[in-house]
């Protein structure tokens, strides 16, 4: 029965509590409790704890036959308006945004919040419960390559556009602001969009490079459905770019061919191999310009950037055959397929050659909108397991009583501070750059900060998600509490827009191509944070903990820079860590030095900063870098292996 599989902080009134002689658990949100029998402890209800307890144990004595109703052992946590429950995102808005700004995005907000309790979250999960179907052929033989979506799928396509979830940064009613103002409402949708949240951050990206080329004639169109309200005219858009080599390779990986027309429009021949929201309206891909011989240039400069609709004014595919749809292990809501380009039409929309350079801004955004994903995926955990606390008994008291499961949930509770903060830093940078108000130092930092946060947070999620979900114990195991889709889903994030390998390198890239001026703006930067934390005496630890950590990490700069570039390869990792380590504290440090900043700011800023902070440093000491350690590092993994001619 349908309902009866909604997850328990999604379920409604009329969900039963067993089914087929099995126990679902079922929780509802504030507002919304669902009927249950069983323990329904609060804070303030200590002392029902232990009768209630010895009515259950009573209950388990007696024969199964004599019981009149299956108890309810554990209790359901229950969330309200995630906006309103959100204490560091409210803070973090009444400290940067103007006054009038304020007034208008804080309703907004909170009527967005209530609209995700009521409305959203049922969807999504009716998106996790229906995923995408393949029809390739319909009743009489005929192929029609259909990838049926459900009913809620397309409605968050609807709410997408009602909500400006893409127009809001395009539209910039709030000049610099509207970026932030965005990235807000999409990490408050993201945990509760059935996987929606992946379309838009393509759609965002696709609306991004249109705006980047400076919004050419031939897409004013797409660009003005990619961007709209309007959920008639509202496009998502898809971004085909892996193809069967794989991977972030796209120099060497993309064989898909364009063959130019006689009218001045392209046919693309070629296999894409992963294709994200393939029932989105349109897409951006790259293929290599055929000359008049058929022959391609190879490598990164013979790659060109092409506009293509999924289909026709007839709603007929444009010339593109559906294989299959990908069995992946998370984001299962979304259709994500094997295509042939048979002759698609396609529109170049960038220089011949400079496809590779031209997605560079769609990157950024799409990178940003993974560290929304990451940084939403700890805090909805987080609110669930807290919650939670309050209400399970074990052990003859409250979980929130138990010093280590609060300890546990805590440093949970700081990882998604500082992830948080790192959001909203790029994308304050962000807004800056769009509407020409950045600076030097700000253009530098955002080039560093993207592929930083991107990498750190995506490992951060995966590793917070997992704990938070330990702290239900076996319930956090059970597929219907829906606590093992946010852990599935969160996996990917370390893996789409480039693993934390490929993204530890382009940060090293970062630093070449600016002749270390990143590098400069990122010192500077930071020291500017702590000057502001001068005054406040119980922020003077992690003040100090940080400037050491920054002197030591201007001392690797220096001696790795006599070491040659096996060095810094081994040592991209650890460098990138420390980058994200260092930054996110001096944002604490900074958000706690407020004049109205809470104790809890100042615990959250010192307990971060009381973790290694400059991890690149310390494995340099330990001559981790060496090329030595590099043969070594051959040898362990392969120990044993065919590949070394050893014998089993």
């Amino acid at each position: 029965m349908f309902t009866c599989r909604l997850p328990w902080w999604r379920s409604s009134a009329t969900c039963k509590p067993w089914q087929s002689g099995r126990f679902l658990p079922g929780v509802g949100e504030r507002g919304q409790p669902p009927s249950r029998k069983g323990i329904n402890t609060t804070a303030g209800q200590g002392q029902q704890v232990g009768m209630r307890e010895k009515q259950i144990l009573g209950d388990l004595e007696m024969p199964l036959a004599r019981r009149e109703t299956e108890t309810l052992f554990q209790e359901q946590p229950q969330t309200g308006n995630q906006y309103l429950e959100d204490a560091l995102l409210r803070s973090y808005l009444k400290t940067h945004l103007p006054p009038k700004v304020l007034e208008e995005v804080n309703r907004d907000l909170e009527r967005f919040g209530n609209r995700l309790l009521t409305k959203i979250k049922p969807l999504g999960w009716e998106c996790e419960l229906n995923p995408p179907v393949f029809q390739q052929y319909d009743a009489w033989g005929r192929r029609v390559d259909h990838i049926v979506t459900c009913s809620a799928w397309r409605r968050m396509k609807e709410i997408a556009a009602e909500e400006g979830l893409i127009a809001e940064a395009y539209e910039r009613r709030y000049s610099n602001w509207s970026r932030l103002h965005q990235a807000v409402k999409l990490y408050l949708f993201s945990s509760s969009s059935g996987g929606f949240n992946c379309p838009l951050a393509m759609t965002d990206g696709a609306a991004k490079v249109i705006e980047s080329l400076g919004i050419p004639g031939s897409l004013k169109n797409a660009f003005d459905h990619l961007t709209s309200r309007d959920p008639k005219k509202f496009w998502t858009s898809g971004q085909w770019m892996t193809e069967r080599r794989g991977g972030s390779d796209v120099a060497n990986g993309t064989e898909t061919v364009a063959r130019k027309q006689p009218d001045g429009t392209y046919r693309l021949y070629g296999f894409k191999w992963f294709t994200s929201a393939a029932d989105s309206d349109v897409t951006l891909t790259l293929a290599r310009v055929a000359d008049a011989e058929g022959k391609v240039k190879q490598g990164s400069s013979g790659l060109s950037l092409f506009f293509l609709k999924v289909r026709d004014e007839e709603g007929k595919l444009n010339s593109i055959q559906v294989q299959r749809l990908k069995d992946k292990l998370g984001t299962r809501q979304m259709a994500t397929a094997e295509l042939w380009l048979d002759g698609a039409k396609a529109e170049l929309i960038s220089a011949e050659g400079r496809g590779v350079a031209s997605i560079s801004n769609m990157l950024n955004v799409t990178r940003i909108h993974n560290v929304i994903g990451a940084v939403a995926s700890m805090r909805r955990m987080i609110s669930l397991s807290r919650e939670y606390a309050r209400r399970r008994v074990a052990f003859g008291k409250l979980l929130k009583d138990h010093p280590l499961h609060m300890q546990t949930i805590a440093r949970m509770e700081v990882q998604t501070r500082g992830a948080f903060l790192l959001l909203m830093e790029i994308v304050r940078l962000l807004g800056l750059v769009e509407t020409n108000m950045a600076s030097e130092q700000d253009q530098l930092l955002l080039r560093l900060l993207i592929p930083v946060a991107k990498l750190y947070t995506g490992k951060q999620a995966s590793a917070v998600v997992v704990e938070a979900m330990e702290s239900f114990g076996g319930q956090g195991y059970m597929e219907d509490t829906g606590l093992p889709v946010i852990v599935r889903d969160t996996l990917v994030l370390s893996i789409w827009e480039g693993t934390t390998n490929i993204l530890s390198l382009d940060v090293l890239r970062s630093l070449t191509k600016s002749q270390g001026q990143v590098m400069a703006a990122f010192f500077s930067a930071v020291q500017q944070k702590l000057e502001l934390a001068s005054s406040t005496a119980k922020l003077e630890p992690a003040v100090k903990q940080t400037r050491d950590a920054i002197s030591s990490l201007a001392q690797f700069t220096q001696a790795a820079g006599s070491k040659g570039a096996v060095t810094m390869e081994l040592a991209a990792r650890d460098f990138s860590y420390t980058l994200a380590r260092i930054y996110a504290g001096a944002l604490l440090i900074e958000h706690a030095a407020r004049p109205d900043a809470s104790s809890t700011d100042i615990s959250a800023a010192r307990r971060w900063c009381n973790q290694e902070l400059c991890p690149v440093a310390a494995e340099l000491e330990n001559s981790s870098y060496e090329a030595e350690e590099a043969l070594v590092d051959g040898a362990l993994v392969y120990e044993g292996s065919p590949a070394c001619g050893s014998r089993l």
